[in-house]
């Protein structure tokens, strides 16, 4: 593909369980990348979807693969209306990244559904997915895989920090992409959230009306993942073991102020004062722990346009999807501690 201007679709689904991100998106390659975001969406799941995901982590490997095909036919239908709605003609690729149900690097394993080939038959186009595997079979993590994109789309920032189901970061060092998780977010927060008869603490009013309770605060804090050194990352499997153990046993509103606090303390345990921090995903409308997160630490905080906001995950893997098509790498040993960077994720043909 020696072509510079590529018309693809971006698709994201998020461990928060929010809904589906599709984002179409024409992408520049001139001296350096460039983008722009057209029609954008995020799809909210149904009820039986969303709780059979909720419920996967569970499920046996014959239950799991009866899923996988159902979200697969689920999200290639998805698209394929979206497409349709928006009136899209010459797609390139749609570049998907599925939906996480086990993420274990460390036993060599990680699964996201929706990757399987009839995606691309459903859609009627070629399709780049399964970004991960391929990393955590060269001994990485197979995660984050954004700071390719944060790197190559928002290099004038001295960190990109995502606040989705997980807050990741991502910056420059030593001329090397480092990028890590930090902890979990939303995958905790809309957690408790539900119990309080919302999908999400909306603006963080739950966290301001709650109590930070210094207990669990300090057990939190002292986690051992915390100290690790990079590359690392997190899964649903870490959160169900240490982070609900622990906050159950106090009040739901207070576990919301408690882990908002903790979250805060995390990232600006990570950010050098001074620094520029672009800040997306789901947690940067969250304005109460932006505060929080502003209140320890000294960095100068940037939250960009909406569409950038909810849909720069969706970009990026738009982005590392046209970065497989030109056998370039999208994958960084630097970030995700592979044996070396490579080009990764699956190419299906209708």
């Amino acid at each position: 593909m020696n072509h510079q201007y590529y018309n693809v679709l971006g698709v994201m689904s998020g461990t928060s369980l929010d809904g589906i991100d599709i984002a179409h998106i024409t992408l520049v390659r001139k001296d350096v990348w460039s983008f722009q975001i057209h029609n954008a969406e995020t799809i909210a799941y149904t009820t039986s979807i969303k709780r059979k995901l909720a419920a996967a982590i569970h499920y046996d490997s014959i239950a799991i693969k009866q899923l996988n095909k159902e979200y697969t036919d689920y999200l290639g239908n998805t698209i394929k209306t979206f497409i349709t709605k928006h009136g899209i003609k010459n797609i390139a690729a749609v570049c998907s990244h599925g939906h996480t149900i086990f993420h274990n690097p460390g036993e060599k394993y990680t699964l996201q559904i929706g990757n399987l080939p009839q995606i691309a038959k459903i859609i009627k186009q070629r399709v780049v997915c399964d970004f991960r595997v391929q990393d955590v079979e060269l001994n990485g993590q197979g995660a984050p895989l954004v700071p390719v994109g944060d790197r190559l789309l928002f290099g004038d920032y001295d960190y990109c920090l995502n606040l989705g189901g997980f807050a990741n970061l991502s910056f420059e060092k030593n001329k090397k992409r480092i990028a890590y998780d930090i902890c979990p977010v939303n995958v905790v927060l809309n957690h408790y959230s539900l119990k309080l008869g919302k999908e999400y603490d909306a603006g963080g009013a739950f966290a301001k009306a709650g109590k930070i309770k210094t207990s669990q605060l300090k057990q939190l804090n002292n986690l051992p993942f915390y100290e690790e050194s990079y590359p690392k990352s997190l899964g649903m499997e870490w959160v169900n073991e240490h982070i609900f153990k622990i906050l159950d046993s106090i009040k739901t509103i207070d576990a919301i102020a408690t882990f908002t606090e903790h979250v805060a303390v995390q990232i600006a345990k990570q950010l050098q004062s001074e620094k520029t921090l672009l800040i997306t995903g789901g947690g940067a409308f969250n304005t109460y722990l932006i505060d929080s997160i502003e209140k320890h630490s000294a960095v100068k905080t940037t939250i960009p346009d909406d569409k950038i906001v909810e849909n720069k995950e969706a970009l990026i893997f738009a982005l590392l999807g046209i970065l497989k098509l030109r056998n370039t790498n999208n994958c960084l040993s630097s970030v995700t501690g592979a044996n070396r960077d490579h080009s990764s994720g699956v190419i299906h043909v209708p």
